[in-house]
């Protein structure tokens, strides 16, 4: 009995094939929705998983023991109503950073972020200005490709100096110019050349390629004069590094206990600022890219309905212009399983084929993707390919039902006398 039903589901298949054969075109259209909706859901999922991927990778590059410390809460409201957030200074940076009182705590460097006009010759562009400490390379990974990053003694004596990042480094020096001791303009001031950063692409800040680096007193002093009230250097953002990743939290701890001490926040009050993780940020983000990634595959699915319709629309088609083909086979002795299971297997093999041809294209769009921007790669999850297969298959069955169902209550006298 076992055989004879195999017998039957090859038979099947051979008659699904040559009928799908008989009309090319019109096959190749009908699979046109199939093929681009598993293309897409394979396409946008395995982008989205390499953006997930990419953001991770560029939190890594940081080192996994970096904290942020920046000034007021997340959960203060709406921006408006924020105009009395108390400001992070540099005496705020050295407090973490004595090891008297976290110990855990390896090394410090702030930040202070604006934006300026950076200038060499007729040539000029807008970049990020990192105000920072001579300990900042350290502190966030990150090295120098030519000369060296600021010293204290530069800091201490408000020099000015300035560390280019790559993009900025080409765009301002053609060719292969040597830059150190070369001198730029930022904001019209004149500041020496001593160094330019490796290339590093995309961060918290956008593409820190297009930053320049110059000393803390130097920006706060010349380029921006902007102190606390109190005459106190302002920082936006205090990096931490702790001496291991398994003493994290324990140096949040400490760092806790120093902040709300040097200012003043009461035992039962709440902490005027916030001390992030890159543990922190990369559950956020990957969180938030990876809902996008399952929304936009959910989006990309709605073309795989639009194809099962035409898939069904297509089989109706089928059984009306195959009417007395399926007259003449009830005549000779099929049952209405036989026809029910030939139509069947003609609605999902035309799925499956397509499903097939979707996930080459999808595979190979989610590569050229990839191979189109540097560091940037997509990947391809043998689950998405598993779910897009399942869904295309799914797709044929769910939408070939109908027409099946349809050509097999055919009566058989009245299908030989169609015309």
């Amino acid at each position: 009995m076992a055989w004879e039903q195999i017998m039957k589901l090859i038979e099947s298949i051979r008659i699904a094939m040559r009928a799908l054969a008989a009309n090319k075109l019109r096959s190749v259209l009908t699979m046109l929705g199939i093929i681009i909706g598993v293309g897409s859901v394979i396409a946008l999922m395995s982008i989205g998983r390499g953006a997930q991927k990419y953001v991770t990778d560029q939190f890594a590059g940081l080192g996994s023991n970096l904290l942020f410390i920046t000034p007021g809460q997340l959960q203060d409201g709406p921006p408006q109503e924020r105009n009395d957030v108390k400001l992070l200074t540099l005496a705020d940076m050295q407090a973490v950073g004595d090891r008297r009182y976290a110990p855990d705590v390896r090394a410090v460097s702030g930040e202070f972020a604006s934006r300026a006009t950076v200038a060499r010759g007729k040539k000029d562009m807008e970049v990020d200005v990192h105000a920072t400490m001579p300990s900042y390379p350290d502190v966030i990974s990150w090295n120098l490709e030519l000369g060296e990053f600021f010293s204290q003694n530069d800091f201490d004596q408000h020099a000015r100096v300035i560390v280019l990042g790559s993009e900025v480094y080409k765009e301002l020096f053609s060719g292969a110019e040597y830059p150190l001791d070369q001198t730029v303009q930022v904001n019209n001031l004149l500041f020496r050349v001593i160094g330019v950063m490796e290339e590093r692409g995309g961060g918290l800040g956008g593409n820190q390629d297009t930053a320049i680096f110059v000393p803390l007193t130097t920006a706060q002093d010349r380029l921006f004069r902007q102190k606390t009230v109190s005459g106190d250097y302002q920082i936006n953002v205090i990096y931490a590094s702790v001496v291991s990743e398994e003493q994290t939290q324990t140096a949040i701890d400490q760092i806790t206990e120093v902040m709300r001490e040097r200012r003043n926040i009461s035992y039962l009050s709440g902490d005027d600022f916030n001390i992030i993780s890159q543990s922190d940020l990369i559950s956020v983000v990957g969180g938030v890219l990876g809902v996008l990634t399952i929304f936009l595959g959910a989006i990309a699915g709605i073309s795989l309905l639009v194809g099962g319709i035409g898939i069904m629309n297509i089989m109706l088609v089928s059984v009306t212009e195959r009417t007395r083909e399926i007259g003449l086979r009830k005549a000779v002795g099929a049952k209405r399983r036989d026809v029910l299971l030939q139509f069947l297997v003609e609605s999902v093999t035309l799925s499956l084929v397509g499903g097939t041809i979707g996930i080459l294209l999808g595979v190979g769009g989610a590569t050229g993707v990839g191979l189109a921007f540097d560091s940037f790669e997509a990947v391809v999850g043998a689950d998405a390919i598993m779910i897009a297969f399942f869904f295309s298959m799914t797709v044929g069955l769910v939408f070939g039902i109908y027409p099946a169902y349809q050509a097999s209550r055919l009566n058989p006298i009245d299908a030989l006398r169609y015309e």
